[in-house]
Parts: C-alpha cells; sequence; structure tokens
C-alpha cells in the first residue's frame, strides 16, 4: 500500500483509523492510475489531493475527502461508480457521480455577465441537480485549485475561468457560509480579470502592512485591557481585508484606498447582548468616534437578520479604526454560514427555507461524525420544488416542478405558448404533457398565429402548471369572447336604433349614461347580456317608449302593511322587480294608472331616469307595521370554477335559514361560472352578511345584489 508523504499524512490526520485506511485505498488508486500522487494534472487541472488539502481547511468528513480523492479527472474511463460504491459505499459514489457532472458542465457564457439572473438561474441549477450538496463544496475546491494553477494557462481561458468563478462559484461559496472560499475564489478571479488594480491594491497593502499592523495591534492592547478593567470578558482581534472587497468598496464609494475607515478594523465578539452595549460605551468614552458612521444592526436588524454593532472611531494618531460588536450568537449566525451570511453580503431577502439548509450544511461541516438525517435533508430540500431548464439556445429558464414543454413555451413567449404544437426533449419528441427535468435542453415545435386548445386549461389532462401560462391561456380565451361581444352589441345597439327609426345615436350620451369610458365597454355590455334592450331603449329616451319604461318592472304582491304610503298605512302596494327593494332601504313609491303604487329603492335605475312629466308621478313612501315579512332579491355571484359552487352556496344559504326561490347556472369555456339566484331575505342587515359568506367560500370571484 502506498506510503503517505507529509501531505498526506496531514490529509489523514483527525480521522478515525478505519477512515484513514480508506482514505490511504483511495491513493492507492490514484497513484495506480497515474503513477504520481501530486503535482499538476493533465492541462493545468488539479489533482484530487489538491482538492483534498484545500477542503481540509473546513473540517469535512472523510466521506467527502475519498469522493474529492475519486473524483480526479485522471480516474475518469479507468474506474465506474459501481467499483466506487462496492468498495467505498453508495454515498461516496453518489457523491463522486455529482462532481464529475458538476466538473463537466459547460453551461456558463460570458454573456450571462450581463445578465444577473442567467447566472442566479445557474447557481440554482447546480444546487438542485446535486443529489448531495456537499458535492458543491468539493467543486468549490476544485476551482480553487484550478485558479491557483491559472497562471500558466492561456489568456483567453484565463479571463473565462475568472470570470465564471466572480459570476457563479465565488456567489455559491458565500451562500453556503464558506467564507474562506469566496474571499479567496473572488480575490484570485479579480488577479486576472484586472491584474491592473489588484496589483496596486495589494501593492499599496503590502507597503502599509507594517503601520497598519502596529496600530490595530497597539488599539486591540488598549482596549483588551480597558474591557478588563470593566470585568468584561471579550475575544478582540484584527479582521482581515480582501483585496476584491476592497476594490468594491472603492468603487462603491467613489474613495481612494486611502480613504477607506474599514482597512483598519477590529471586531470584539462578547458573552451576551447587554454587553454589546457596555462595550460600546467604552469605545466611545475613550475614543473620539464618528457620529455619521455608527449603525446599529442590534436595534435595527437588517431584513435578513443580521446584527451587531458598527461604528468608527480616531485613535491617538488620527487613524480611523472601524470597531465590531456582537454577541456570539450574533457573531454565529452572521458568520456561520447560515443564511442571514450570504443574505447579508449578496443583499437578498431573508429566506427561512434557505436558512434551514445552509445551517444544517454548517452542521455537516463541524460535525466529522456525519448525520445521515442531515445529509437526506440535502438530498430533497434545496430548489426541491423547481426545475431548471436550457433553450436550444443555451438559456437558463427557472420554472416549478412538473412543468410542461408547454409551460416552458410559454415561460420563453405568449405567442410561442399559443402556437405551440409539439417538443423535443433532449432531440427526441416527447407529448407536450411530459414532466421537465433539470438539465434537460427544449426546443419547441410551434405554428405562427397558433390558438391554444381548451384542453390546456383542464388540470386532469396535465398539460400546464405554472401559473404564469395558465393565465396566458385563459387571457386568451377572454380576449376572443370579448371581441365577440364586442361584435354582438354592435349588433344589439344597430338592430335597436332601427327598430326605434333613429337617424343618429348619440353615443356619447349613452357612455354617460351606463357610466362607460369606452365605448367597447358598452358593446361589450350589451353583448353579454349585461344590458338589455328595455334599459337600451331608456337610455336612448325615446319619447313614445318613456312611459312604459317603468313597465320593465313585473309587480309583485307585497306583505299587507310592511309600507306606509303618503302617511297611509293600508294602501295596496307592489315591489318593483327591477330593484328588489328590502326592509330598512329608502324607498319611493310610483303611481301607475294600471298597477296601482309600485315601490322602487330611491336609487333605482328607473326612478332615477324618468322623464319630467313621469316625476309628478312619485309619492313618498316608508316601511312599517309587520318586519318580518320577505323579500326576493337577486343575487350575482362570479365563480373561476364550477366545481361544487352550487352545492356550497345552497349548504350555507340552508345554514343561515335563507330560501332560494331560484337558481341559474352558466358555465364558460375556462371552467369560470355565473351563478343567479333569487333569495328570500328579511332586511338590508340580513342581506349583507349572507353576500360576506358568500364571498368567503372557496373559488369566488365577485359576489353582488343585481341592480
Amino acid at each position: 500500500m502506498y506510503q503517505p508523504s507529509a501531505n498526506i499524512q496531514s490529509l489523514i490526520a483527525g480521522f478515525s483509523a478505519e477512515d484513514g485506511d480508506k482514505i490511504r485505498q483511495a491513493l492507492s488508486i490514484l497513484d495506480h492510475a497515474s503513477g504520481r500522487i501530486s503535482g499538476q494534472g493533465d492541462n493545468f487541472r488539479p489533482t484530487g489531493l489538491e482538492v483534498a488539502m484545500v477542503l481540509t481547511s473546513v473540517n469535512i468528513d472523510a466521506e467527502v475527502i475519498l469522493a474529492t480523492l475519486l473524483s480526479d479527472s485522471r480516474l475518469a474511463g479507468q474506474t465506474s461508480e459501481a467499483a466506487i460504491k462496492q468498495q467505498f459505499g453508495a454515498t461516496v459514489a453518489a457523491l463522486v457521480k455529482d462532481v464529475w457532472w458538476l466538473n463537466k458542465l459547460s453551461i456558463y457564457s460570458p454573456e450571462m455577465a450581463n445578465q444577473p439572473n442567467q447566472s442566479e438561474i445557474l447557481r440554482r441549477m447546480l444546487l438542485a441537480m446535486t443529489h448531495d450538496v456537499r458535492a458543491v463544496l468539493i467543486k468549490l475546491a476544485y476551482r480553487i485549485q484550478r485558479l491557483r494553477n491559472l497562471g500558466v494557462e492561456e489568456p483567453a481561458i484565463r479571463q473565462f475561468i475568472a470570470r465564471e468563478t466572480l459570476d457563479i462559484y465565488a456567489p455559491l461559496a458565500n451562500r453556503l457560509g464558506i467564507s474562506q472560499f469566496k474571499w479567496e475564489l473572488e480575490d484570485l478571479a479579480f488577479r486576472y480579470l484586472d491584474p491592473d488594480h489588484y496589483f496596486a491594491i495589494a501593492k499599496s497593502l503590502a507597503n502599509n502592512r507594517r503601520q497598519r499592523e502596529t496600530c490595530i495591534q497597539a488599539f486591540q492592547d488598549m482596549l483588551q485591557q480597558k474591557l478588563a478593567d470593566e470585568g468584561i470578558t471579550a475575544k478582540v482581534y484584527g479582521r482581515p481585508k480582501h483585496i476584491y472587497s476592497i476594490w468594491n468598496k472603492m468603487r462603491n464609494k467613489h474613495r481612494n484606498i486611502d480613504e477607506l475607515y474599514d482597512l483598519l478594523a477590529v471586531r470584539v465578539i462578547v458573552d451576551n447582548l447587554s454587553s454589546c452595549y457596555t462595550v460600546l460605551g467604552i469605545v466611545h468614552s475613550h475614543w473620539r468616534y464618528i457620529p455619521k458612521e455608527f449603525d446599529d444592526y442590534i436595534a435595527n436588524p437588517k431584513k435578513n437578520g443580521y446584527q451587531s454593532l458598527h461604528t468608527v472611531v480616531m485613535d491617538g494618531q488620527g487613524n480611523r479604526i472601524e470597531v465590531q460588536i456582537r454577541s456570539r450568537a450574533m457573531h454565529e449566525f452572521a458568520e456561520l454560514g447560515v443564511a442571514a451570511h450570504w443574505c447579508y453580503k449578496e443583499g437578498r431577502k431573508y429566506n427561512a427555507a434557505a436558512e434551514k439548509n445552509i445551517a444544517s450544511l454548517r452542521q455537516l461541516l463541524d460535525d466529522r461524525d456525519g448525520n445521515e438525517n442531515l445529509i437526506e435533508n440535502f438530498r430533497t430540500e434545496l430548489f426541491s420544488d423547481r426545475v431548471f431548464v436550457l433553450t436550444p439556445g443555451g438559456k437558463l429558464i427557472d420554472l416549478i416542478k412538473g412543468a410542461t414543454p408547454l409551460d416552458f413555451a410559454y415561460a420563453i413567449h405568449t405567442e410561442i405558448g399559443h402556437g405551440c404544437r409539439g417538443a423535443k426533449v433532449d432531440g427526441q419528441i416527447r407529448p407536450l404533457t411530459y414532466k421537465l427535468h433539470s438539465g434537460e435542453q427544449i426546443e419547441i415545435i410551434a405554428v405562427k398565429n397558433g390558438q391554444p386548445n381548451h384542453n390546456w386549461l383542464d388540470p386532469n389532462l396535465g398539460y400546464l402548471a405554472t401559473p404564469r401560462a395558465i393565465s396566458k391561456v385563459k387571457s386568451w380565451f377572454k380576449q376572443q369572447k370579448f371581441a365577440e361581444n364586442i361584435v354582438a352589441g354592435k349588433q344589439v345597439l344597430e338592430k335597436e336604433s332601427k327598430r326605434l327609426a333613429l337617424k343618429t345615436v348619440d353615443l356619447p350620451d349613452l357612455l354617460r349614461h351606463f357610466k362607460f369610458t369606452e365605448a367597447d365597454q358598452l358593446y361589450e355590455a350589451l353583448g353579454r347580456g349585461d344590458l338589455n334592450n328595455r334599459q337600451l331603449a331608456a337610455a336612448l329616451r325615446i319619447p313614445e317608449l318613456e312611459p312604459e319604461s317603468i313597465k320593465l318592472v313585473a309587480p309583485q304582491i307585497s306583505p299587507k302593511a310592511i309600507v306606509t304610503v303618503a302617511g297611509i298605512d293600508n294602501v295596496v302596494t307592489t315591489l318593483a322587480l327591477c330593484c328588489s327593494p328590502v326592509y330598512g332601504e329608502e324607498i319611493i313609491g310610483f303611481i301607475s294608472h294600471k298597477r296601482g303604487i309600485t315601490i322602487h329603492r330611491r336609487d333605482c335605475e328607473n326612478i332615477r331616469n324618468l322623464p319630467a312629466e313621469q316625476q309628478e308621478q312619485l309619492i313618498d313612501a316608508e316601511w312599517s307595521g309587520s318586519h318580518a315579512a320577505r323579500h326576493t332579491v337577486p343575487v350575482i355571484i362570479h365563480a373561476f370554477n364550477a366545481q361544487n359552487l352550487l352545492s356550497d352556496v345552497s349548504q350555507l344559504l340552508s345554514a343561515v335559514k335563507v330560501h332560494i326561490s331560484d337558481a341559474s347556472l352558466k358555465t364558460h369555456d375556462d371552467l369560470s361560472a355565473i351563478l343567479s339566484l333569487s333569495i328570500q331575505v328579511e332586511n338590508t342587515q340580513q342581506l349583507s352578511l349572507v353576500l360576506a359568506r358568500i364571498s368567503q367560500l372557496p373559488n369566488i370571484l365577485e359576489v353582488r345584489r343585481k341592480t
């Protein structure tokens, strides 16, 4: 068996004897395959041993070390997943498979730098398609070693690798809370992308390093002594600065390196919350501080949960020193890889689900004994509800799990979705109901000026899963119906005008009367039947019809003695069906020469539109007598799904003891429905209660009293 070198001995240190033997076995496989165990890999690619040494800095477990060694590119084609599984176990074999996939992935293109959303989708895809997220850590370590070796490669390759690192891999390291990986990835990538600024900053830091170290050490010693004098236990240490971070601050704040406050920075870690403010008071009492540079993120945490006190003070030599003060719990939350860490650094919103996963990851990194439950979480939770697929041109599309080629077509463009007639998935024809998987490339077969199919909206057929696509299809059918109603409405108006022998129609006057702002709204209402011919005739103000306009009300015998007319309570009245007045509403009587007195609501449209000569037939009326009488009220219910609508409404009304005297259900092609009811209520309070309860039923879009 292979005798370990100093590096290999360092790699094995800390593991059990059993794990150490397995690592030696993996090294022997590498040794046999290549005849060498260290140094540059083929084409300057990192070796498994080099990458494993990178991973030791994050206290990774033996399974990850084994997977790292066995994913060495020199073993490609010389060992199989089955052989690895047999000798090292299923977990190691699965990790190796994921790392091989990650190392072969070549989706990134420099154009993504100008499309931040594409970079984010690719980052999510990397996490979604790895069964165990620890494979991503191995990939990050591979990238670090690749960057360390990058100086010997061609300039074009250096630029591409460095750009990809800043766009994809450094944010991933940040997201996973591995700060030492993030800093090194950023600094090495920046070195190759912008060497002039990189070396200028590096030189400036080197020139002033001794001065900074002396300044920081003196400040630390003095602060540590002041805290000890007050009986406060605290850890005080200098906070390292990184070249890429400095460069970003120089650009964002438009300052030279000498003008940045936090090049001189210390961090104070205390035991509890109250000690944070005690330390702040001590700092401000012994050093002059700059008020505008003070931030209390404890009292006012960032949206992502980040908490700390930030202040900038001046020492005796006039140096500006940033001091961060936080409790141990805050420090762990900010620095040890939980979600708030990457949310804060990337400026993203707090995400509880992501925090759970990243916190679990950190536990995996800190526990070499491993935890099967945590590992299983990573296999099932990270972006498990998403699929990431590609267009033929290589653009990444992020969809929900269960999405189909038809969903993909609508995600590209609405017209492509409407015209979709087939799809190829990885070059093979698939049905439009096929469930997509991450990493697949989709090509849509579409026709010009295509129209969606009603079957696409049937959830049982499985054509669509994404709300956006479903909405686009529904909108198309609604628009077609809208256009049909406009044509029909124009025909209604034209026919009514001819019947009344009108030479012209005052369209603006009609729009004002019905309170529409556009002619198409009027035409649609006429075509849909919301406005009938009598209402149209009344609005047209035809003299010979005006005396009869009130006759659109079919009389209904009112309960005895519930209405008083002009102070008389024994007058026979009828309740108008056009407005169906209910006890409690303001009413008025209309004296008809043929039907006696008809009772209307005062805001009834027919009453408001009476011509001047008929207004003399109005008479005061009010409710009186027995109030237990029931009134028939028409109600209109709009729902976006007809299923169980009538049953749900009937059960509700039965529960509140409201009788239904008439019901009519009309369904549409998009599965929406209109339910027209006539219900018996005692007063307006009962009516309001009923309408409110109906509105809370599932699938209800609108419920209103028909006017």
